[in-house]
C-alpha cells in the first residue's frame, strides 16, 4: 500500500494512493522540467550485480512506469542503454491511451547521451524502438561510429569533447520537448547536476543493505552543494519515494 507522508494526504493518511492520484502528485511543477530519477539502497548504492534492477520493488516500478506517462522525452546515458536493455516500447498500451486523451504523443522521445557513440546500431535497442531515437554526441566522436548510427537515428552534436547539459536541453526544446524524464546513468546526472541543470530528483529508497562497491547516484567531478527541498514523500513496505526541488533563486516564488 503507497501512503503519502509529505505534504500530508487531505483525507486518511494511510489510505492506498490510485494511479491517478500518483500520477497528480508527480505531474511536472512547471512546463520546462528537468527530472532525474533513481534508485538506491539504504546505504546508498545505485546498482547491485551491474544493474539498478535488483533494487527496485514492484511499488517503485509501479511509480516508475506512471511518472513516464508525464515525460515528453526520456532521457538516458549510453552505459545505461549498454547495462540496462531499454529494447521496446517504454510505456504500456494504458499510458500510450492516457497520453492522447491529453493531446501527447502516444510515446515519449528516446535520446541517449553518448560522448564516445559506444553503441551497437544492430541492438534491439535501435531496431525495436517506438519512435525515432536521438542520440547526443561530440563534434570530436569517431566518424564511422557517427556514420553507422546515423542509419537508426538523429545524431546530434551537442559539444566538442563532452556533451553539454546545456546544449541538449536546447536542442531539446528546438523540439518542442519541455518536460525530459532523465533515467541516468550516475556520470549523465553529475554533468547535469555541474550545469546547474537539475529541477528535480525523484529517489527511491529501496529497504536494503546492498554492500559491495556499488556506484552512487552521482559519478564525477562537482561544482558544489546544490540546495534541493523535499517535495513529496511516500512510503510503501519500507521503501520511500521522494522528489527532491530545485530551490527558489530568490526564495518561494
Amino acid at each position: 500500500m503507497v501512503q503519502q507522508l509529505i505534504p500530508p494526504h487531505p483525507g486518511d493518511g494511510a489510505s492506498d494512493l490510485t494511479d491517478e492520484q500518483l500520477l497528480g502528485l508527480y505531474a511536472p511543477a512547471a512546463d520546462a522540467v528537468v527530472r532525474f530519477n533513481f534508485v538506491a539502497s539504504a546505504d546508498g548504492a545505485a546498482t547491485t550485480a551491474g544493474t539498478s534492477g535488483g533494487l527496485g520493488t514492484a511499488a517503485d516500478q509501479r511509480i516508475f512506469a506512471l511518472q513516464r506517462r508525464h515525460a515528453d522525452v526520456v532521457l538516458v546515458g549510453a552505459g545505461t542503454i549498454r547495462a540496462e536493455g531499454y529494447a521496446g516500447e517504454l510505456i504500456d498500451a494504458d499510458a500510450q491511451s492516457w497520453r492522447r486523451e491529453r493531446g501527447m504523443t502516444t510515446h515519449p522521445v528516446i535520446a541517449v547521451v553518448s560522448g564516445s557513440l559506444n553503441l551497437d546500431p544492430q541492438s534491439d535497442f535501435f531496431t525495436t524502438a517506438p519512435v525515432p531515437v536521438l542520440v547526443f554526441t561530440t563534434s570530436s566522436a569517431d566518424p564511422a561510429r557517427r556514420q553507422a548510427l546515423a542509419a537508426v537515428a538523429e545524431v546530434i552534436n551537442a559539444g566538442q569533447d563532452d556533451a553539454e547539459p546545456r546544449r541538449i536541453l536546447s536542442e531539446l526544446r528546438e523540439r518542442g520537448h519541455q518536460m525530459v524524464h532523465a533515467e541516468g546513468g550516475p556520470t549523465l546526472f553529475a554533468s547535469f547536476q555541474r550545469a546547474d541543470a537539475v529541477d528535480s530528483l525523484c529517489l527511491t529508497v529501496s529497504p536494503v543493505l546492498a554492500g559491495g562497491e556499488g556506484q552512487r547516484i552521482a559519478t564525477g567531478p562537482t561544482s558544489g552543494n546544490q540546495p534541493v527541498e523535499l517535495a513529496l514523500l511516500l512510503e510503501e513496505a519500507g521503501a520511500l519515494f521522494t522528489e527532491y526541488r530545485r530551490v527558489p533563486a530568490h526564495g518561494n516564488e
